[in-house]
Order: structure tokens, then sequence, then C-alpha cells
């Protein structure tokens, strides 16, 4: 019978290399603890420990709401309202103007796409409008713009459908013409980190050190035809029962607006261009190109997943 031979090895090196080897290790062993001692190795390691514990929960930590989010600061004023008096300059109360820096009486998507935006991300092109708050004479603009695309307000077998709003898309929320509080019931004001205040329709007094809030939520259930109606409105629709109504039954994201501005105490002194606190409405004039809205909508609003202001979780 033949013997079976094992594969060969590498011939041992002799024992002054091998005693050379084992000092050189030492030493790089050194080097790589940075010659820390004792207490401080022990400490590292227990951080290293924790980091490990942590990182797991961290990769998993993902918010279950279906959002994201422009931030869009204050543009610029004039009495002029592409929506609701188109080409006539001068034909409205004074708005102030956030997100698109060219708006004006002549507005048109055309216009709006060519132009530059202050949002961030500077991809969102549209453009948002309010009525101007006034402190007496003086004008107020707010130094808190958010402007929230959301799922909420509809089931989640809704979200999952929910389809990306279309360019061109113009909608009026809020009512301009309120004669009192309960004319307009989307529309609330609240003060910054004093919820103890409560919110309501008109303004409300705020603690020094806070600021007052606007919060203004427009409809998200779209009739599938037209990008604007006659009053701006009819062509959107508000969820019924958690789901859009038959007659409006595409559902894009609700678009939330919060505006924060300087301003607390006695709100006798306070106005809107519009009137009063109860009048506060918004414009919103979609420029969104339609790349980024559709990404925002498959990755963030219909999985039900936070995302900032890059889209992104």
């Amino acid at each position: 019978m033949r013997k079976i031979l094992a594969p060969p090895t590498a011939p041992s090196p002799p024992r002054w290399r091998r005693l050379l080897g084992l000092a050189a290790a030492s030493v790089a062993a050194l080097l790589i603890a940075g010659f820390s001692y004792p207490g401080e190795r022990a400490q590292a390691a227990q951080t290293q420990a924790t980091q490990a514990q942590a990182a797991p929960a961290q990769a998993e930590e993902v918010v279950r709401v279906a959002e994201f989010l422009a931030e869009c600061p204050y543009s610029h004023r004039a009495t002029d309202d592409p929506i609701v008096f188109p080409g006539l300059p001068g034909a409205s109360h004074m708005h102030s103007f956030f997100g698109n820096t060219s708006t004006n009486a002549h507005s048109d998507l055309t216009s709006l796409e060519r132009a530059g935006s202050n949002c961030s991300p500077s991809t969102d092109l549209s453009s948002y409008w309010v009525p101007t708050l006034y402190n007496g004479d003086t004008a107020v603009e707010p130094t808190g713009t958010t402007f929230y695309y959301l799922g909420e307000g509809v089931r989640d077998d809704i979200i999952a459908k929910i389809q990306p709003m279309p360019r061109g898309l113009r909608i009026v929320a809020g009512n301009a013409k309120a004669t009192g509080p309960d004319d307009n019931t989307i529309s609330r004001w609240s003060c910054l980190h004093h919820g103890e205040v409560g919110s309501s329709p008109n303004f409300v007094n705020c603690p020094a050190g806070s600021m007052l809030e606007s919060y203004l939520d427009f409809p998200q259930c779209w009739n599938g035809k037209d990008l604007d109606s006659a009053d701006h409105k009819s062509h959107m629709s508000y969820p019924v029962a958690g789901a859009c109504p038959s007659t409006h039954p595409v559902p894009v994201p609700k678009l939330r607006q919060v505006l924060r501005y300087p301003v607390n105490g006695d709100p006798a002194r306070f106005r809107l261009a519009s009137g009063p606190g109860y009048t506060m409405h918004g414009d919103f004039f979609n420029v969104w190109p339609a790349g980024e809205m559709e990404r925002r909508v498959r990755d963030c609003i219909n999985p039900i997943i936070k995302c900032g202001a890059d889209g992104r979780p």
C-alpha cells in the first residue's frame, strides 16, 4: 500500500528569526494600543461594547410617519395673487411669498420653472403665499417656515396609494372671507413650546419668550382632472372617514404649512392683511420637478417613513 504524504509546509525559520518576529509583533501591539494604561484600555473596551450594542438599535430606527418637507424662508411681499387675480398686479391684499423668488401677478408654470427658489431643497420651485401679518402698522414676517407633505388624515391602505401632486396644481386653503372663528376650522394659531395656551382659529396670547405659530392644512384629495377651479378649491377635497370621496378619488400628499412669527403678547395688536386671525389662508402653486415629487412619495409617503428635506429617512 502506498503511503499518502501530507501537503508540503513552509520551512520553519531559524530560532533567531522567530524571536525577532515576536519582538516586532509586541512593538506593533503597543503602537496600536497607543501605550494606554490598563484603566484607559478597559474604558475604551467598554465604550466599544456600548457602541456595538447601540449600533443595531440606531440602524433599525425608522420613524413611522409618512412625511417629507421643504424649508422655504420669506422671499418678498406684494399686492399680487397669481391664482385668484392672475395678470392683475396690485389687485389683492398684501401677501408674503415663500419659496419661488419670482412670484408675481403674471406668474405661471413656465415662468416659475425658469426662476430660482430659496427653499431647502432648492429643487422645490413651488410658490407659497399668505396674507401678511401686521403688529400695529408694522409688517411681521415669519422666521420659521416649514412646509410638510404628509400622509396623515387617511387610512394606511390609502396612504399606500397616494399619488404625486401634478405639476401646476394650484390650491387655496382657508377662508379669507371668514366673518367669525367658526368660518375657518382648518387654520389654527398657537404658541411655540407652550401647548398649555391651546390653539384657536383666532390669534392667541403667547407668553414672553414664545412665538406665534400658524398651522394650515391643505386638502389632499384631487378630482384627477383639473389643476385649478373657479373658486380654487372645488377641484380638491378633504378626506371623509379616512378616505377620499368618490368625487375626488385621487389621494395626494397633505400639505401642512407651519409659520412661526417673532411676536407674542396681547393679540389685539395683530391683524392680517385679509382681516382678523381667523381669515388666515394659504395659496400653493406646485412647481416640484416631477421626478423629485415622485421619489419622495414612493420612498417616504407610501411606505410611511419620515424623511427630511432631502427626501431621505
